[in-house]
């Protein structure tokens, strides 16, 4: 018994002295492990190496291009092998096809070993952040060599918007390609791709981070003015939006953002001095220090009441946006009508009456002593007068005896609430047209009362004419023309007027030769 027992011990020693070397052999070849089995080029990969020769540099390879010839251009890194025989390299997953390529490591005794890595596609974008309209840049690595039907997918919500199509990958299998981001809200929205070869479910997606932004639709006003305001990148939903002007609530009514935080407000630009302000917004849900302020610059701004009207209207005149506790001269057509000083608003009213000016837009114009200078425009109404009714000479009349003649000539009067006056014109044919006879022998303007008499230097010879009359109130807004009353100037020529007297004192002279001077002879 104690003989069997004996040799039990010994066939166990035997054994386990045989198996010994044989262990120890195989726990001193080289090996390599890497940190991830797969991921994406661009990702880092630690290559870690145990049962190398101590102090011997290990030069490592990517098989970039799965020939699994590992080229001196394949090269990633290189370490010294510790005392402990292990080496720790970390390099970038180059540039690489979907699919497995090796990475091998060497020290300079030729131990060696290799694995391989999975590569798989995924995204990254450029910016990583940013608000809606913003171009984005995608970069695609890791796809099939030349893969091609790429299509780059946006998430603004459960949907997408394909926002890149027709993709072609390289030799690598990487591309590039950008897009404006679409509305969206706030947040982190997903990016993916689909290919020939790369399913969906098969990219690395990656994200962009949306932030909200406001926009004016002017950058400058004045006070009173209504300024529209555009949010984007907002809470989906988002609620009672307050438009801020200097940190005060200025929006015109409730705002509310849609499902992709998209608003539109308009607000009152508020009376204050000329400057600039900062303008931002903040919504229920989304902070006012996420959003950057605009800035709005207030410059001078006239209003008129009425805005339009006649001749002799009071208008009043007020200014905003002006500089404080400052003089402003307000002119009408260019001509001073008053000066009035500003408050501590930069603000002024001043009321005017609406001189004599043509029909159509008036300059109304305010200017302070440092050259600020604000325009409105005043309408003239362009309402013509009524005509007025020739009274006399009525048609066929005569004026005058011989010689030249200056008759006076009458009309009905007509009212206007710019005020009246008119043009006489006279001539010898009637043939009238919208701006008066062709050739007038007389032509009269600007006459206050409804009579004219003719000037000395305006008197008519003997013979037919005709006159019209038209009415011109004080904006110059005419009426037309009456028709054409025919007169006679003088009852005789100047020349028959000589003839009868001359006949007259021939035949004087006739009778007094017969019946006195030959009476008297014959008596002699």
């Amino acid at each position: 018994m104690r003989l069997l027992s004996r040799l039990i011990t010994a066939v166990v020693i035997c054994v386990i002295a045989i198996a010994l070397p044989v262990s120890s052999t195989q726990a001193q070849g080289p090996e390599i492990d890497l940190s991830l089995t797969s991921g994406v080029p661009g990702d880092d990969l630690t290559v870690s190496g145990s049962n190398f020769t101590a102090g011997q540099y290990v030069d490592v390879y990517y098989d970039a291009d799965g020939d699994e010839d590992f080229a001196d251009e394949e090269w990633v890194g290189d370490a010294t092998v510790g005392s402990d025989k292990t080496f720790h390299v970390t390099f970038e997953v180059p540039e690489s096809y979907q699919g497995k390529h090796g990475v091998y490591a060497e020290d300079t005794y030729s131990q060696h070993d290799s694995v391989d890595f999975n590569v798989k596609p995924g995204l990254t974008v450029s910016p990583e952040d940013g608000t809606v309209g913003a171009n984005v840049t995608v970069e695609g690595r890791g796809f099939g060599k030349d893969e091609r039907s790429i299509e780059v997918r946006y998430y603004s919500g459960s949907d997408y918007d394909t926002v890149l199509e027709n993709i072609e990958a390289d030799e690598n299998g990487s591309w590039l390609g950008s897009f404006w981001l679409p509305s969206s809200a706030k947040g982190a929205h997903r990016i993916d791709a689909t290919g020939e070869s790369s399913g969906s479910t098969a990219v690395r997606d990656t994200t962009f981070e949306v932030t909200p932004e406001i926009s004016l639709a002017r950058l400058s006003g004045s006070p009173g003015q209504n300024i529209t305001m555009t949010g984007s990148g907002f809470y989906a939903g988002d609620r009672y939006i307050e438009i801020l002007f200097e940190g005060e609530e200025a929006q015109v009514g409730i705002i509310r953002a849609d499902d992709s935080g998209y608003w539109q407000g308009d607000f009152e630009v508020p009376e204050m001095p000329i400057g600039t302000y900062s303008v931002t917004a903040e919504g229920e849900l989304t902070p006012e220090q996420d959003i950057t302020p605009v800035t709005f610059e207030i410059k001078p701004g006239l209003v008129l009441s009425p805005s339009a009207g006649h001749v002799g209207t009071e208008l009043t005149v007020t200014g905003y946006g002006f500089p404080v506790n400052e003089d402003v001269d307000v002119l009408y057509d260019g001509n001073r009508m008053g000066t009035a000083e500003t408050g501590s608003a930069g603000s002024f009213e001043l009321g005017v009456v609406v001189p004599s000016s043509q029909h159509g837009q008036r300059h109304v114009t305010a200017e302070d002593t440092v050259g600020n200078i604000a325009t409105a425009f005043f309408t003239m109404e362009s309402t013509p007068p009524g005509g007025p009714d020739p009274i006399s000479p009525d048609d066929g009349d005569r004026a005058g005896f011989i010689g030249r003649v200056r008759p006076t000539f009458e009309w009905s009067a007509v009212s206007d609430d710019s005020g009246v006056c008119y043009n006489l014109q006279i001539a010898r044919g009637n043939n009238v047209t919208a701006a008066g006879f062709a050739d007038p022998v007389v032509s009269v303007t600007d006459i206050v009362g409804t009579n004219y008499t003719l000037a000395r230097g305006e008197a008519l010879s003997y013979g037919t004419y005709y006159w019209i009359v038209q009415a011109v109130d004080g904006a110059d807004n005419e009426s037309g023309w009456t028709a054409a009353r025919s007169f006679h100037a003088g009852r005789l020529p100047l020349w028959a007027f000589v003839l009868i007297v001359l006949a007259i004192v021939a035949g004087i002279g006739t009778a007094v030769y017969f019946f006195v001077i030959r009476r008297r002879v014959y008596y002699l």
